[in-house]
């Protein structure tokens, strides 16, 4: 199980020293720590214009509030979301008008 921040990546830069990049397939790149290889972030051409953040990676991660959940069905069945969030089927290549804030 991972916690994401999907950003817009219009509104999103790097600070201090970027991590290194690879293509894991074709038109997926994963960013991570090239010092001790923790995994940071992703982006991929199927969302174009977003930047999906691993939430443990950042320095605050509690200035951040969720506003939704996506994948819910794939969830562990031990794991209970009690929350009064959105819970979509499946990624955001399948969400509602309303969560597609991505444009580059």
């Amino acid at each position: 199980m991972v916690a994401w921040l999907g950003v817009p990546k219009k509104n999103f830069r790097w600070t201090g020293q970027a991590p290194k990049t690879l293509e894991s397939s074709k038109g997926v790149f994963r960013h991570f720590c090239e010092n001790c290889g923790s995994p940071m972030g992703f982006e991929a051409d199927h969302y174009p214009g977003g930047m999906h953040l691993y939430a443990g990676s950042l320095e605050n991660p509690e200035e951040f509030e969720p506003t939704f959940h996506v994948n819910y069905q794939s969830k562990l069945p031990w794991l209970q979301m009690n929350d009064d969030l959105p819970k979509y089927e499946g990624t955001l290549l399948f969400a509602p008008d309303d969560l597609r804030d991505y444009d580059a």
